[in-house]
């Protein structure tokens, strides 16, 4: 009797524990939030970094709010406010968006992608092609590192992305919010705006942040790109940098490392600075519509 008494109570306690275990897998923080809205065919919007899925909220409203379209809007996690997760982000959001995608059985979408947004964009479309339907770029490159070195090889860029993790790590509190308000203002012009991203960027983990940005700075994706299978819109800035070179060296830029995507097609804007969806929307739905009809 006892020890049948014995072996019930094991039973229990292991079935008791291996159900504790599930909650505490299924309540693991995840590489990103989504918010849905609209009914129609998929969008999947991925801000850039530090940044909030409310960045896309014109987005949202000029694509998803007449019924044609299901926005599926993005915030990374330690972004914003959303809990951070232990790890590289870059490759978790690429495998848990995949996971998503195939779940939710989202067929063939739209993916939209800002900055960070948009390189995390590329790389779900070269390593996940038969799951992008169309692929759309808000200034992002396949190699950000190479806009000060063209020639740099993915050695030299990953040399560069650690010098830039220790950098920013090495800076106090003070010195990074400073650095983070300057940089703010060439990337956006309306103070309202600059507000908004510097209030998302205050909410941010700042350990996240800065990985994210140096593994950005590391990764080079121009051979990779080859891979796309998705027509792709690639919206470009050039404006805010203009102290170092016209149009037409930004143009030779974007198409240098885009050259291996087939039948890319690339825009930059002459009204806005990094955020586009700010500073001209008009001018980047105008391209979208075009691109999608």
């Amino acid at each position: 009797m006892k020890r049948t008494t014995f072996k019930h109570l094991s039973n229990t306690i292991a079935v008791a524990a291996g159900l504790l275990l599930a909650a505490t897998a299924s309540a693991a923080p995840t590489a990103f939030e989504v918010k849905v809205s609209g009914t129609g065919a998929p969008v999947i919007l991925i801000p850039g970094l530090a940044s909030s899925g409310e960045v896309w909220d014109g987005t949202v409203e000029h694509y998803c709010g007449g019924g044609k379209r299901q926005c599926h809007v993005l915030t990374l996690a330690g972004f914003a406010g959303v809990p951070a997760i232990e790890g590289a982000l870059l490759p978790a959001v690429e495998q848990q968006l995949s996971d998503y995608i195939a779940k939710q059985k989202i067929k063939q979408p739209v993916v939209i992608g800002h900055s960070l947004g948009g390189f995390i964009g590329l790389k779900l479309a070269a390593d996940h092609p038969d799951q992008v339907g169309r692929l759309i770029i808000v200034d992002a490159l396949p190699a950000l590192g190479a806009t000060q070195l063209p020639s740099a090889t993915s050695a030299q860029l990953k040399e560069m992305g650690e010098g830039m993790r220790s950098r920013m790590m090495a800076q106090d509190a003070a010195t990074a919010a400073a650095g983070q308000q300057q940089m703010l203002r060439t990337m956006v012009t309306k103070q309202q705006d600059v507000d908004r991203i510097e209030a998302w960027g205050k909410r941010s983990d700042r350990v996240t942040v800065i990985n994210a940005m140096a593994d950005l700075m590391s990764e080079d994706m121009r051979q990779n790109v080859g891979r796309i299978k998705a027509p792709t819109l690639v919206l470009g800035s050039w404006i805010a940098y203009k102290d170092y070179g016209t149009k037409p060296v930004f143009e030779q830029m974007y198409a240098t490392q885009y050259q291996l995507l087939t039948g890319v097609k690339v825009e930059l804007s002459d009204n806005a600075r990094h955020f586009i969806m700010y500073d001209d929307p008009a001018w980047m739905y105008d391209r979208i519509d075009q691109f999608l009809n």
